[in-house]
């Protein structure tokens, strides 16, 4: 990429710098002149989408090669190491027509499965064996290792039956005679012997309780926004307004190997690799299929060998070989299909051109008319080229050409590259730029490093876990509808994902007619105006004039803040950044009930901006209660030193080992925050979080919830005290509090559940799964 932004001249870079969307049709046509004949671009293109490259492809003898260190990590009993060498395994070996000695993938699968029996991971088991009996029905081992699976689950009608198949189906008279013996031994143990055909098991999905949104909702066109979302009446909070499924999502780097490539959730024990390729992993067939479009088929002669069975073994055994078998009617184009040819997409290219690419592939599936431009005002998502910085616009050039000539090599002759179809390419991309979503996951993590990984949290009896929680970012998606939902940083709307659908809910009241707004990025708490508003300049390419950026708000004069030199004054000392962007703001002051709330916050405020003109006067280093003068530059300094502790003491929660001197120097640090920062400046109430972990960690309980306390005290002047933040501490603090046996662990429980209500409604319990955990200690 930088070799080819190296090569391209001055001048035209220029042009491209300059280029407007009624100019794009004639720089984007120049730039692909000029790769015409620049070998290597052609190179990149040929890495990048020609089969015979296949830098992501199989290869059996790397496949055999992982097979192999697996079956000497078993036979040392490191089965952990095993399972991990067989899923390397899967992911490399070619699928094979072929006797069940030949086939490769049956064999990992069965191979994988003993494994997870040994490890006790039974669903998992029975899942693998599902798997390679979809490819070999007539497997006898496959259907003895899921009889004994069964028998461990205390499914015996089940086992009897796979191992009856079993039976019927080995070759030898020795294998026979063993199957057999153990079959009367279920016999004897199980109260019925009779064989009754159950249904057959279905892969765990996720139960999303059926809530659908109720409420009716318009779009409308803002003078200052574009198009909006508004509901038709009152809105009351905790109304869910919307749900939707992505038109295209991409996985992000750092959770390739823990979470599924297409629906995003966590990926389990027995992940299922890519049929056409080495990389992508998912949580089951069936979202490898709508994946990748592509499903194992059975042999005829398996077929012809199951139809000897018994009739009632006979349609046990097809119910199983058809619960993975995915021949399913897509609705929507396979999002990995055409990235599969060649390296892995997503390997090598930023995750908005990858959806650029599977937006464009969805247009080439279904287009008969092969007329992009079309295409690309149907999507009607906006976008602000013209707004773009040199650099971006330079890489949407290049991506645009790079991406048209891969699909070009996955989808035929079917369309032109010209100066039209790449300006169209370059329009996508810059749409994506601007309404993409990235998806997150909740998780929560206890002192220890357990985590709830996918939806089913250990619950230990008579152990009380310290957990907090942390947001994982783990895709980027395109959601059409909810692309028109437009920003505030003081947002009425919460949006959150159950694997890949959007769904937005309500945190306040909404009348009728106002806008629905969410957060693109940080809120009002989180950072301070001007940098959010930097922050939305560069990656949306618009200045926020929301509520909370243009009116005086109370948690931005305090966020950074230092305190007046006088001790008993609560004024705030702001530095200059701060003080010019609050001083561009209307002054507006909560109602009177909100006094009660921000008590001296409010004071702060109520004595810096309530007098006409009065913020003119104002100046960085003064109290903007009393007037009074504070070297900021020396109490900077101190600051600066203080963080020094405060970071070691991070670094010594991330390796879990705590010294009493870490804590002892951050204790120190914390009162020297104290002494110089605003009472509710958030490295204040950062630094006591990070000190209420490390007690928690050695042991020192009262004082980790003392410090949780203290956290929670700065953050409820900072955010609205029923905010979704409170609640994540709260997790915190809870947890403490019920391994401390404290009885106010019951009002803690209660509020956050509460809040996750607000936020989550019915979903709350699959959104965080620990939530009911605590909520069983109650």
């Amino acid at each position: 990429m930088e070799s080819l932004k190296a090569a391209i001249p001055e001048k035209l870079k220029q042009l491209i710098r300059d280029s407007t969307v009624h100019t794009l049709r004639d720089t984007c046509s120049s730039l692909h002149h000029f790769f015409l004949h620049f070998e290597p671009f052609h190179q990149m293109v040929a890495e990048l989408a020609d089969p015979s490259y296949a830098l992501c492809g199989k290869n059996k003898e790397t496949a055999l090669k992982y097979k192999q260190l697996g079956n000497q990590c078993f036979s040392n009993a490191d089965y952990a190491k095993a399972l991990d060498y067989y899923t390397r395994a899967l992911r490399r070996a070619p699928f094979e027509f072929g006797a069940i000695e030949n086939n490769l993938i049956a064999t990992l699968y069965i191979n994988r499965a003993t494994v997870l029996h040994k490890m006790n991971l039974l669903v998992e088991c029975l899942r693998d064996c599902n798997r390679a009996l979809q490819i070999c029905p007539s497997y006898s081992k496959a259907w003895y290792r899921r009889g004994k699976a069964n028998v461990s689950l205390g499914n015996n009608r089940d086992a009897i039956c796979d191992l009856n198949i079993a039976k019927t189906v080995e070759s030898s008279t020795g294998g026979k005679k063993q199957i057999e013996s153990e079959v009367k031994i279920i016999l004897d143990q199980s109260k019925s012997a009779n064989i009754a055909v159950q249904q057959r098991h279905k892969e765990n999905s996720l139960n999303t309780v059926g809530e659908m949104p109720q409420i009716k909702l318009q779009s409308v066109s803002m003078p200052d926004k574009g198009r909006g979302t508004v509901p038709s009446y009152d809105v009351s909070p905790g109304s869910l307004v919307h749900a939707e499924e992505p038109y295209a999502t991409i996985i992000l780097k750092q959770c390739r190997e823990t979470h599924c490539h297409y629906c995003l959730n966590d990926l389990p024990a027995d992940r299922v690799p890519c049929i056409s390729c080495s990389i992508p992993l998912y949580c089951s067939h069936q979202c490898q299929i709508k994946a990748g479009g592509q499903a194992f088929r059975i042999s005829t002669e398996d077929n012809h060998i199951l139809k000897n069975l018994p009739r009632d073994l006979g349609e046990y055994a097809a119910e199983v070989i058809q619960y993975n078998d995915c021949e399913q009617k897509l609705d929507d184009v396979t999002e990995h299909q055409h990235e599969c040819q060649g390296v892995h997409w997503p390997a090598v290219l930023p995750s908005e051109i990858v959806l650029a690419g599977r937006v464009l592939a969805k247009f080439l599936s279904k287009s008969s008319s092969g007329d992009i431009t079309s295409f690309v005002e149907k999507l009607e998502l906006s976008h602000c080229y013209e707004r773009m910085p040199f650099e971006s616009k330079l890489d949407s050039h290049i991506y645009a050409i790079v991406l048209l000539y891969c699909l070009k090599h996955s989808h035929g002759t079917m369309f032109s590259i010209d100066g039209i179809s790449i300006s169209q390419v370059v329009i996508v991309i810059s749409q994506i730029q601007v309404n993409c979503m990235t998806v997150v996951r909740l998780k929560s993590i206890d002192a220890h490093g357990l985590s709830d990984q996918s939806g089913g949290f250990p619950f230990h009896s008579n152990v009380h876990l310290t957990s907090n929680v942390e947001q994982i970012r783990v895709g980027k998606a395109i959601y059409k509808a909810g692309s028109l939902f437009n920003h505030s940083c003081q947002p009425n709307v919460h949006a959150y994902f159950l694997s890949r659908t959007l769904y937005l809910r309500t945190t306040k009241a909404v009348a009728a007619g106002c806008q629905l707004e969410l957060s693109y990025g940080p809120q009002v708490g989180l950072w301070d105006c001007k940098d959010r508003q930097s922050f939305l300049q560069d990656e949306y390419a618009f200045h926020c004039q929301c509520t909370g950026c243009s009116e005086v708000n109370l948690s931005d004069i305090v966020l950074n803040a230092f305190r007046c030199i006088y001790p008993n004054c609560s004024g705030a000392v702001l530095e200059s950044r701060v003080l010019e962007c609050e001083k561009q703001k209307t002054v507006h002051f909560p109602i009177a009930d909100k006094v009660i709330k921000y008590d001296d916050i409010y004071e702060v405020c109520l004595h810096a901006f309530n007098q006409n003109d009065a913020s003119t006067h104002i100046q960085p280093g003064h109290c903007l209660k009393c007037g009074s003068y504070c070297d900021l530059e020396s109490s900077r300094a101190i600051v600066d030193k203080a963080l020094i502790c405060i970071k070691r003491l991070q670094d010594a929660i991330l390796s879990k080992e705590i010294s009493n001197t870490s804590i002892s120097d951050a204790l120190r640090s914390l009162h020297l925050l104290r002494s110089n920062l605003h009472a509710y400046n958030k490295v204040i109430a950062e630094a006591e979080d990070n000190l209420a972990q490390a007690f928690c960690l050695v042991g020192e309980l009262q004082l980790s919830a003392d410090h949780c306390k203290a956290s929670i005290q700065i953050l409820e002047k900072l955010y609205d005290p029923d905010d979704i933040v409170i609640a994540y501490e709260l997790v915190k603090l809870s947890s403490v509090q019920l391994s401390l046996g404290d009885d106010s662990a019951v009002n803690s429980i209660s509020r956050i559940g509460a809040i996750f209500s607000r936020y989550y409604g019915l979903h709350a319990d699959l959104v965080f799964p620990y939530l009911q955990y605590l909520r069983r200690e109650i």
